[in-house]
This record gives structure tokens, sequence and C-alpha cells, in this order.
């Protein structure tokens, strides 16, 4: 396969919208064939990436004989990195591993840069990453990056041949690709709007080079956030991330979980169905209508957050592409 990077493939298309998707890591005792369940039925549309989540660890409490519990560092969806590299094998399009700052020192991440270098998996997307569930707020590893910021520019040094060890010369220059994540509604940490595309702006000038969107359901929230981009100097892509409403109790744990709001006349529908295939057959309308017309925006790609879900986003795209 040719690798290519993002932006080489939004070039390429000629301002016609592409299409990518997202998919999860199997839980751990998992296969590959979960991925490929998944990706399978979608290559029809010709994804020209595939976007693979990281999930950082998780705590638990486990009880020993002594009736003490201790305390234990579990990883439950391991082999980002793997599933890129059979992603690229099997299909001959590139991948996206998204790479955290939770869990990472700075040696962590430029160790996992230089395997996917050595990988050709040119393109990253780089985030932050949820807090600990039981933690009130992120807390950054000792050693590592705090801000989503700081990674990027970790990976810019490396495009640029600098690493950590100051004694290395001539190392070898990466070309990744780097996105961020962008959040129309903004990220629920900053204050207001006009902060969280400062810190936006910064990473975009530090060598971020596209954003990918949290979901929305309302598109006036995408249009007013791709206005406040370029009315700052943001001028690179900026791709919507869609997630089709498929349950009623939704309705609750999606504005609780990404602090998102629902509009009122998806709402409504949704508390009058009666059941949720009856959700799922709104959820699944109220996508198309919402891709159909981001796409005569002119976006330059619709992403879909598959969560294995595969029917309903088959049925999505069949009605758009």
């Amino acid at each position: 396969m040719k690798n290519m990077n993002v932006i080489e493939y939004f070039k390429a298309a000629n301002n016609k919208t592409l299409i990518s998707f997202e998919v999860l890591p199997p839980l751990k005792g998992g296969g590959m064939k979960a991925i490929f369940d998944t990706l399978d039925p979608l290559m029809e549309f010709k994804p020209p990436f595939i976007d693979v989540t990281y999930h950082r660890e998780e705590y638990i409490y486990k009880k020993r004989p002594s009736g003490y519990y201790e305390k234990t560092s579990i990883r439950k969806r391991p082999g980002t990195v793997g599933i890129c590299a059979s992603i690229m094998n099997r299909y001959g399009v590139d991948a996206v591993p998204h790479l955290i700052c939770g869990g990472f020192t700075k040696e962590d991440t430029e160790n996992a840069l230089i395997d996917l270098n050595f990988l050709n998996v040119n393109n990253v997307l780089a985030l932050r990453g949820d807090a600990q569930k039981f933690d009130g707020k992120f807390i950054a590893e000792p050693d590592g990056h705090e801000y989503a910021l700081n990674l990027v520019r970790q990976i810019a040094d490396m495009n640029n041949g600098k690493y950590l060890d100051g004694e290395i010369i001539n190392g070898e220059k990466t070309n990744f690709c780097i996105g961020i994540a962008g959040y129309p509604e903004k990220h629920f940490e900053a204050p207001n709007m006009d902060s969280d595309l400062y810190f936006t702006k910064q990473k975009i000038d530090a060598g971020a080079q596209y954003i990918v969107t949290q979901m929305f359901y309302d598109n006036q929230h995408y249009k007013t956030y791709y206005e406040n981009c370029k009315s700052i100097g943001i001028n690179v892509p900026i791709v919507p991330g869609l997630k089709p409403l498929t349950k009623k109790y939704q309705l609750a744990s999606i504005p609780r979980n990404f602090f998102i709001n629902l509009p009122h006349d998806l709402v409504s529908e949704v508390t009058k169905a009666k059941d949720d295939n009856a959700v799922k057959e709104i959820g699944i309308e109220w996508c198309i209508q919402q891709s159909i017309e981001l796409k005569k925006l002119g976006v330059p790609c619709l992403h879909y957050y598959t969560m294995g879900d595969v029917d309903t986003i088959k049925r999505i795209v069949e009605k758009v592409y």
C-alpha cells in the first residue's frame, strides 16, 4: 500500500467529502475478529483511513486472602498499535492511532512513536485523554504530559529529528500528520468557548494539522465552531464526528458523559418512541440527515464513531454515499 497522511487524502479528494470510521480495541481476551467483523462490511465505502482509539489503564480493587483490598492497574482494551498494523495489512488503508497523555511518560510516548514510525504508521490523533474514574481531575504521569499541547509539541519535535536524549545527533525525522480533538460545544473543563479556541489555536501553531470534533447532534454547533475557528486564524480541515443515538437511556448518558446538548426535536421524538428499536430508527434517520447536510456544506470528511455497531453505521452511510 502507498502510505499517505490524512491531509494528503483531503487534498487529493478535490473538495469531495471523504468518509472514515473509528473502532475500539476489543476487550482483553478478544481478538482481531471483532475488528474485522466491524470493518469488513464498511470497506465497500472505501475509507482512506481508520481511527483506532487508545484506552488508558484503569484501577480496580481486588480482595486478597487477608481480607484487605489491593489497588491493581489493568488495561482493558490494549493493542492499539498492533490493531493499526493489522488494519493496514488487511485492507491496504492507513490507520490513525490515538495517542494520549494519560498513563504515558514522555519516554513512553517517544517509544510508542518510534514503534509507529517503524510500522509506517504516519498519522496520529493527539489527545490528553480522560481522568481516572476515581480522580476528580486529570493527573499526568510523573514526567508525563499534562496537556495535549505538550504532546503535540513532542510529536512535532520528532518530526524535526529532536528526541528526548539531547545527545542524539541527526536523529531520524519522523513524518507524523497530527490531528487533535475539537469541541463544538466547548471542552467541559474550559471556562468558555474563547478559552477553548485559544488552546486549540496553540495546538495548531505547535504543529497539529487537522481537527476531529466530538460528536454533536445539531449541525449549527459545527457551523458556529467552524466560523469561530476561522475568525481566530484556525484554517485547518475540521472533520465532524458523528455517532447515532440508538437507545432511550442515551438521552441522559450522552449529555452526562460527553457534556453536550441534545436538540429539542430529537429528544421529543425519542421520548415518544415505544421501545429501543423505534429509538434506533429515529437515531439513524437523524444521523442520515445530519450527514447529508454536512456533506452539502463541503466538510472534508464524515467521521463515524462505530462503537462496534456496524449494522447501524452501514445503514447510515448507504443513504449518504
